[in-house]
């Protein structure tokens, strides 16, 4: 069976993978997404094959030279509000709504049911909402913690940059264990805060879904987070592109 090559175009990466109806493939890679070019697409997606490519992008400018290119391999779709997406929307003006989200709630429809809520731990935190019509109807968009701990670094003299892990303890015997304990554990306080307001708007018992590359360490420490799923995104593409490209 021949694949899709799935294209999630997000702000500091760019992912690459393939699927069809069946599944994701093994073969996955990614770029920086300040390198996308041609010539960096040529090189990468020289000996990969594939009949058609979705492409969900929040960063337009790179997303148009991705298009350009694949428009002369194969038929290129971009994920938006108007694709088939197998949910409904709620939401006032429905251009405004990231592709990378829909493609969270087409994946988290699907493998959790709805209601439900998507937690996409990126360059920004968002919180996405699946009503139980099912429907996008949502969400909360908030700094990622990458980005609040790298601005500590920038803009202050004497703090260091830190690597995110599990802090030991959340009085910090150094400058580094009290950034990092103030980084991790405040940013759960963030999320907890977050769902608990979004728990109290969203009528029955939402699934809670947690994708991104923080994912991991954020919800090791929060039971409210119910299922880590690294791929989702990836998955949303594959499943929006059986409806889009067949």
């Amino acid at each position: 069976m021949s694949a899709w090559l799935l294209i999630d175009n997000s702000n500091t990466r760019t992912k690459f993978a393939l699927g069809d109806a069946d599944g994701l493939r093994p073969w996955r890679t990614w770029l920086p997404t300040d390198e996308i070019s041609t010539a960096t697409l040529a090189k990468l997606l020289d000996q990969v094959s594939f009949s058609g490519a979705l492409v969900a992008s929040v960063v337009p400018a790179k997303a148009a030279i991705i298009e350009a290119f694949l428009a002369n391999l194969c038929p290129v779709h971009s994920l938006s509000a108007a694709s088939d997406l197998g949910i409904g929307i709620e939401y006032p003006n429905p251009r405004q709504i990231g592709a990378d989200r829909l493609a969270n709630a087409i994946a988290v429809h699907h493998s959790h049911g709805a209601p439900a809520i998507v937690i996409d731990f990126g360059t920004a935190v968002t919180f996405d909402v699946v009503s139980a019509a099912p429907a996008y109807c949502g969400g909360v968009i908030a700094p990622g913690l990458g980005a609040m701990s790298d601005y500590l670094a920038r803009r202050t003299a004497l703090l260091p940059m830190i690597e995110l892990a599990e802090p030991a303890h959340a009085i910090g015997k150094s400058t580094e264990e009290a950034m990092l304990a103030g980084a991790v554990i405040g940013y759960r306080g963030l999320v907890r805060e977050i769902l608990a307001r979004l728990l109290a708007e969203i009528p029955g018992t939402p699934a809670i879904v947690a994708t991104g590359g923080d994912a991991p360490l954020i919800a090791a420490g929060l039971t409210e987070i119910q299922h880590v799923c690294p791929n989702l995104t990836l998955d949303g593409l594959r499943l929006a592109a059986i409806r889009n490209l067949r």
